[in-house]
């Protein structure tokens, strides 16, 4: 429209140069006063033609043209968590390696991998050879000692004999079964036990192998007393505590799991700085030890909150604002709104303050608006 009368000015310009001082003054009176009508005739027109057109609903030829494009999405109440993001590992409360109590040489594996074993039960046999002879021995000896006794016995109850024969023969069987039991116990040592029920993981050991005190025989695991390890940051320390919602996942097996903060530490590591934290697991056949575990722990849930995508928050002049589109008489503006925000989580921060449900938040094409300024969808 400017173009239009600008060139319309300018024909009327050199029109009236071109008629020259012999033209009479009434003259060009006249021809002024008809271009001027022409003039608001043309402005007339254009201002009508543009109406129609913003009214049809295209503004690119008009004024809006230079309005910006942008999305917008509704405000809405909705939940909000905020959860810790750490790497944790799989351990068992029952998860041992065995090793011999006495050093000797391996003569018997009565267990596989794969093997279910109960408390008490016999893994392996190792060379007792020695104490079984004492053994042996001491039992022919009990023997004749207990004969003897039983006849000195019988003869003191009588009244028959020595008491100190019989004291000797009392003492000497007595004495003969606690040497006895002291080799069922050194006995004892000679074989590999598994303390509690379990599944054997791993034989390390072979029929002949010399072993002794520290050296690997046997790893058996309990799969229904596992649980997960993860260490975190003191800065958690006042965030986490026992029964606190965990969501568990395994990308290994890709499995998830449900849990909760069984045992939060209260001591700070003085060379990592952090706390460790446990969560039971229930049976599970296809978890093992040392398997890695990705750990969400929840430490925050609030109902019905304002939450917005984080990357629509600008930081403006030191203050959080965003921006929402409202409507003022016929067009579409927008207008910068300062928030409050509390946490922040998945892209997503919760806003304590600043904006209400319903508000339209401009999502796309919010940079570099300013306040006030047309927009277009």
């Amino acid at each position: 429209m400017k173009n239009t009368l600008t060139l319309i000015i300018s024909t009327a310009i050199l029109f009236l140069a071109a008629c020259g001082g012999g033209d009479s003054m009434e003259a060009k009176k006249a021809e002024l006063e008809k271009l001027k009508a022409e003039q608001a005739e043309l402005a007339s027109k254009i201002a009508t033609l543009q109406e129609e057109i913003a009214k049809a609903g295209d503004t690119a030829n008009t004024e809006n043209s230079r309005a910006k494009t942008i999305a917008i999405t509704s405000v809405t109440a909705q939940d909000f968590v905020h959860a810790i993001d750490i790497q944790g590992r799989v351990d068992g409360d029952e998860n041992i390696t065995y090793s011999a109590k006495v050093p000797s040489v391996v003569t018997k594996i009565h267990v596989k991998a794969g093997d279910r074993v109960s408390p008490g039960q016999v893994m392996a046999s190792l060379d007792g050879g020695v104490l079984v002879a004492q053994l042996d021995a001491l039992k022919k000896s009990h023997e004749l000692a207990s004969t003897l006794y039983e006849k000195r016995k019988a003869l003191w109850d009588q009244k028959v004999g020595s008491e100190i024969e019989f004291l000797q023969a009392k003492n000497q069987k007595e004495g003969l079964e606690k040497q006895m039991l002291a080799i069922k116990e050194n006995l004892d040592m000679y074989y590999i036990k598994a303390d509690y029920a379990g599944t054997i993981d791993e034989v390390i050991i072979k029929v002949g192998q010399n072993v002794a005190p520290g050296v690997p025989t046997f790893t058996v695991v309990n799969p229904d007393r596992l649980k997960i390890k993860a260490d975190l940051s003191e800065s958690y320390a006042s965030q986490v505590k026992t029964g606190n919602p965990v969501e568990l996942h395994f990308p290994d097996i890709d499995k998830n799991i449900s849990a909760k903060v069984t045992y939060a530490s209260k001591s700070i590591d003085a060379m990592t700085r952090t706390f460790n934290v446990e969560m039971n697991l229930t049976g599970d056949n296809d978890l093992h030890p040392n398997m890695v575990a990705e750990v969400k722990i929840f430490d925050y849930e609030k109902k019905n909150a304002i939450v917005v995508p984080i990357n629509a928050i600008q930081e403006i002049d030191e203050e959080n604002v965003v921006f929402v589109a409202v409507k003022e008489a016929t067009e579409l503006v927008a207008k910068k709104v300062k928030v409050t925000i509390g946490k922040s989580y998945n892209g997503k921060a919760e806003v304590l303050s600043g904006l209400n449900v319903g508000d339209q938040l401009i999502t796309t094409g919010f940079q570099d608006l300013t306040d006030g300024q047309a927009l277009k969808l």
